[in-house]
């Protein structure tokens, strides 16, 4: 499915992260791996210094893993330099790494982070680092809910990602809360919220098997991102993949956003997928 794959690299360490997984999953798919990065108007020599040996570190580093990679440096605006790469190399997914203000900032407003996730034509992972030792995870988190789009890509995915860095997967569902008006939250079993999982789920499951990777299925029940950062800090996960949220603006002003929520609460390093290809 991924044939050529662009990381956003920078003068900052998450970044170089970022690439990491970008160098990953390029292996795993036998994939072409550009390195871009793109010096804005007014950045100064240190900061053009630092994302210069990064491009170069990372460069080597593919090299070694048998990873076809190039470099590219522009200058300019970085959604416009990016998407020109996308559209003239044929990019398939992009990565890049969040900064300080996509965490402060609520729904991302004006940030490149939300600019890539909406404008770019490929699919997007973007990545919040916040351990920065645990480059390599050893297991990965992935919450599915139902009414997923783009199941197979998100299955390939994982998978591929899973078994460049021989990780183990949780499968994880949770149900949100089921309550009472006389007693109040009623507490379900594990068995029974099994019964109810989307069938989505299934199909994500069967894709998963395809790639033979070692998998498990765990579910929760509560509010969606407390369920799932509680389950990651409880299992001490490396990683969480889940896919960008597909709700619209006005209803997340509402009733929250869960994939904001956990980027901002995370307890390990967190991958946020935004699918856009519908066959492998």
């Amino acid at each position: 499915m991924y044939k050529k794959i662009l990381a956003a690299v920078n003068e900052f360490t998450n970044s170089e992260i970022a690439a990491r997984y970008a160098i990953a999953l390029a292996r795993s798919c036998q994939a072409k791996l550009s390195l871009l990065f793109v010096a804005e108007d007014r950045i100064d020599k240190d900061a053009l210094r630092h994302a210069e040996a990064a491009i170069e570190r990372l460069f080597i580093e593919a090299g070694n893993q048998g990873v076809e990679a190039e470099c590219i440096i522009e200058k300019g605006d970085p959604l416009k330099k990016i998407s020109e790469v996308v559209q003239k190399n044929k990019i398939d997914i992009v990565f890049n790494a969040t900064r300080r203000e996509d965490v402060e900032r609520r729904f991302f407003v004006k940030t490149l982070a939300r600019d890539l996730i909406i404008k770019l034509p490929c699919s997007v992972a973007m990545a919040r680092v916040v351990r920065m030792a645990r480059a390599y995870p050893k297991n990965i988190l992935v919450p599915l809910r139902g009414h997923m789009t783009h199941v197979e890509e998100r299955a390939c995915f994982v998978a591929k990602l899973a078994q460049a860095i021989g990780s183990k997967i949780t499968l994880f569902y949770t149900s949100g809360r089921i309550t009472s008006f006389f007693h109040g939250e009623v507490h379900i079993k594990p068995a029974q919220r099994e019964k109810h999982m989307p069938k989505d789920m299934e199909k994500f499951t069967e894709c998963l098997d395809k790639y033979e990777v070692h998998h498990e299925k765990r579910t929760g029940y509560g509010t969606i991102s407390r369920a799932i950062t509680i389950e990651a800090a409880h299992r001490r996960n490396d990683l969480i993949v889940m896919g960008a949220s597909e709700r619209s603006l006005i209803k997340s002003i509402i009733s929250g956003n869960p994939v904001e929520d956990v980027l901002r609460e995370t307890p390990c390093n967190l991958i946020i997928l935004r699918p856009a290809h519908d066959h492998q």
